[in-house]
């Protein structure tokens, strides 16, 4: 490896880092902001959408032209590809919680409704799958990412039950219709937040092991 492919390398893994950083903080305030009926938090979230952007046609950037002026092969090919995906992934996460500010500020400005602890229960186990699907990524630790992967399908059936339960809601207090509604829209980015950990997470994988498990059925071993 040259020492232009050292640095430039070096540098896309602490951009994606960052990058990470960004998105995370963007989670942790969206769940704050709803659990807390916090308009000010919320809003924050809108605002800090541009600087994520930034950040993703800065990564993109570095690594198309790390593509064209080094053509890196094997290890150094499948990191860059990655990195790549994994911004992609992260840069829909931030556009998900923008769109969960806006339904937070939507229920704070009307009637409260409890948050179910379905919805609760989904918004930890999604913000961990994040975590650690970027511990993963740090560590290069495929173990913690096919951990993630199997955590998917607790987020899936967890919003099956809030569809459920915000029928109930609805079929008893009528009234609440339009607030039931946004909680079952925060529950579905939450679904598809827990998808593009799933993503990274897959992603480690095909990086540490050469292993693309993306799309396979789950099965034994």
């Amino acid at each position: 490896m040259t020492l232009h492919l050292f640095r430039d390398l070096d540098r896309i893994r602490r951009q994606i880092l960052v990058m990470g950083g960004l998105v995370e903080n963007q989670i942790d305030k969206v769940l704050r902001a709803l659990e807390t009926r916090d308009v000010a938090l919320a809003e924050e979230v809108l605002v800090g959408e541009a600087e994520i952007n930034e950040k993703e046609i800065e990564i993109d950037e570095d690594c198309l032209k790390v593509l064209a002026l080094h053509q890196p092969v094997a290890g150094d090919l499948r990191f860059v590809v990655m990195v790549l995906k994994v911004n992609n992934d992260l840069e829909r996460i931030a556009d998900l919680a923008e769109n969960m500010a806006k339904r937070a500020i939507y229920l704070a400005n009307n009637p409260p409704i409890a948050l179910p602890p379905e919805l609760v229960t989904n918004a930890m186990t999604t913000r961990e799958m994040l975590r650690d699907s970027l511990d993963a990524l740090v560590n290069q630790d495929a173990g913690k990412a096919r951990d993630v992967c199997a955590t998917d399908d607790d987020v899936d059936e967890g919003n099956r039950r809030m569809f459920r339960l915000m029928e109930e809601v609805i079929r008893k207090d009528p009234e609440l219709v339009s607030q039931a509604m946004q909680l079952l829209s925060v529950s579905r980015h939450l679904e598809r937040i827990a998808d593009h950990a799933t993503n990274i997470a897959e992603d480690v994988v095909f990086l540490v092991d050469g292993d693309v498990i993306r799309h396979r059925e789950a099965g034994p071993g």
